[in-house]
């Protein structure tokens, strides 16, 4: 038959029999499966199977589905959602169904067709050095040669495919669907299909117990994570979560980072974009970008594509985590990925539970982030992929459903205060609120690389800040005046760990990264004038003497150091300790 306005159907083909919104209804006699992957009409809208009664199967549309209408055919896949892994996805910015997107002001355009899920680069090629010779017998996961420059890219044998190599392409630069080997009578090609939904096998999990460096203070001293653990950032609107993460994406030392603008606005990812396409790679002397990945599905785009682009973002990083590079994913936020679960449930009438919830959204938080991990890879190198979440509870209630449930899965816990972002502290992290489980492994880490002092001083900040906030609520009431001399230099030294250490300018060149050895020679230095301030008061020093010193060097040493620098920090240290030798 011939729909009006839709594309010819063939009898018995499948067809649309109801359009509700992105809900469409279609008669389908073929066999299809749950989460096979359906286009609908003339405009091959793409769309996914979620329920299934009889020849009667309902569809997820992932566009809109304006002009769709009873009548048109319909094409099922007979494939689940997949997408389109190559290396030409570093640098690029794609959508929920990593197809392009133009950048155009604060405007995200797809430019890719309607069902495609991704599509190669014109014209682009890339360089390819084999690594096996023809004859050879290869494994899943085994390295067929070495692709590109930067960050180490491989051909790698597919999962699920070994065999004898027969034929092995000359060293040269080839388009990313070029056939480059062809292993067990099967063609290898750089690029490759994979389902999103399922997580790309590993030889084994590896415990998570090498520092992630992120370069900012409050995050490497306190609350440090690993690479291959998971964090959630959860905080209200205001408090900074956008920037926190943009500045651990431009400065954290991973080799792939693949940021995903989950349901944010169109303006904060144009900006992110523009970011990472300036700043230079301290890595490549690059820049940035070309070793990110970016997702974009913002708050006007559709919203089950908003529900995919996680799952999109979790198999991109496991595509390059298992060339053995180590992959950071950001997923800003999880929140709005959850409110888009809660959408899809109620447009299925399924029982909500807490909040108008699906009852498994505890389950699809679980799943997203076990994606995570340290793993020796198929071919025996050793990869990771660090999972970084922003929550957005709304109204900064921490106990709704979506924050409560992901603190049970995540490794670290990184708290945002409203009251120290208004105080214009960044970044605003609690000491209170936040937590790190990685934080025993990462010692003994830290202890075999030469830094044993590491935990101590760790430990000796954290208590220090701890009885500073003990001592605020009576300094509000009887003034600092009233308190004994020991616990007037412990309200001190809490000043001086959040102005000199903790604090951070996320828009000062000297101190936007901090450096492992800079971080430790500024926490050296706060803790020798802290220890200087208490034996003073300890040998009968006046407590208000102590606290009328000025200790300006001290707190704008972050910033008179560049980025890895220590000596202006002893020089300031030593300023410092020679002023309170006035006071003895």
């Amino acid at each position: 038959m011939n729909a009006p306005g839709g594309s010819p159907t063939a009898a018995g083909a499948a067809r649309v029999l109801r359009v509700a919104g992105p809900l469409v209804e279609i008669d389908c006699r073929s066999p299809v499966a749950m989460h096979d992957l359906v286009v609908l009409g003339a405009g091959r809208l793409p769309g996914e199977v979620v329920a299934i009664r009889g020849d009667t199967v309902t569809v997820q549309a992932y566009e809109y589905t304006g002009g769709l209408a009873p009548g048109h055919a319909a094409e099922p896949q007979r494939r689940p959602l997949s997408v389109r892994l190559a290396p030409d996805l570093l640098g690029g910015v794609f959508d929920g169904l990593l197809r392009p997107l133009d950048a155009a002001g604060d405007l995200l355009v797809t430019t890719g067709p309607g069902a495609g899920a991704g599509s190669a680069p014109q014209g682009r090629t890339w360089p390819f050095t084999p690594g096996v010779a023809e004859g050879a017998q290869v494994a899943a996961g085994a390295v067929l040669g070495e692709v590109g420059a930067g960050v180490g890219l491989r051909l790698l044998v597919p999962p699920g495919l070994s065999g004898e190599v027969t034929r092995v392409a000359a060293a040269g630069a080839y388009p990313a669907d070029a056939v480059l080997a062809v292993v067990g009578g099967r063609e290898v090609r750089m690029a490759q299909s994979w389902p999103v939904r399922r997580p790309r096998p590993v030889a084994r999990r590896l415990p998570a117990d090498v520092p992630l460096t992120t370069g900012q203070r409050a995050v490497d001293l306190l609350f440090p994570v690993a690479r291959g653990s998971t964090v959630a950032v959860p905080g209200g609107f205001g408090t900074g979560k956008t920037m926190l993460l943009q500045q651990i994406a431009k400065w954290c030392d991973a080799d792939v980072i693949v940021y995903v603008g989950c349901g944010e606005r169109g303006n904060e990812m144009a900006d992110v974009i523009e970011d990472l396409a300036e700043l230079t790679d301290p890595r490549t002397g690059g820049r940035l970008g070309e070793r990110t990945v970016t997702i974009a599905n913002t708050s006007n785009m559709p919203m089950m594509a908003r529900e995919a682009s996680v799952h999109t973002g979790a198999t991109v990083a496991e595509y390059f985590r298992d060339m053995g590079l180590d992959v950071v994913l950001i997923a800003d936020s999880t929140s709005r990925w959850a409110e888009a679960l809660r959408e899809f449930a109620s447009r299925m009438g399924e029982l909500p539970a807490e909040e108008g919830y699906p009852a498994g959204l505890a389950s699809q938080l679980a799943a997203f982030y076990e994606r995570a991990a340290a793993v020796r890879t198929l071919g025996g190198a050793t990869g990771s992929v660090t999972v970084i979440g922003a929550v957005s509870p709304p109204g900064g209630d921490r106990t709704e459903p979506v924050t409560a449930h992901t603190e049970r899965f995540v490794r670290c816990l990184w708290s945002l205060d409203r009251d120290l972002a208004y105080a214009r502290h960044y970044p605003a992290v609690s000491w209170a609120d936040s937590f790190s489980r990685d934080a025993a492994a990462l010692a003994a880490a830290h202890a075999r690389a030469g830094d044993a002092g590491w935990a101590e001083g760790r430990g000796r900040v954290a208590r220090l800040l701890a009885e500073a906030d003990r001592l605020a609520d009576l300094v509000e009431l009887v003034g600092v005046t009233a308190l004994p001399p020991r616990e007037r230099i412990s309200v001190l030294a809490g000043r001086l760990l959040r102005e000199a250490l903790i604090q951070q300018s996320a828009l000062s060149p000297a101190d936007a990264y901090s450096a492992p050895g800079k971080t430790a020679a500024l926490v050296e230095a706060v803790l020798a004038v802290v220890d200087r301030c208490g034996e003073l008061v300890d040998s009968g020093a006046r407590p208000e003497d102590v606290e009328a010193v000025d200790f300006t060097p001290l707190l704008r040493a972050r910033e008179t150091a560049g980025p890895d620098e220590t000596a202006p920090v002893a020089a300031a240290r030593d300023t410092v300790l020679d002023r309170l030798e006035g006071v003895a």
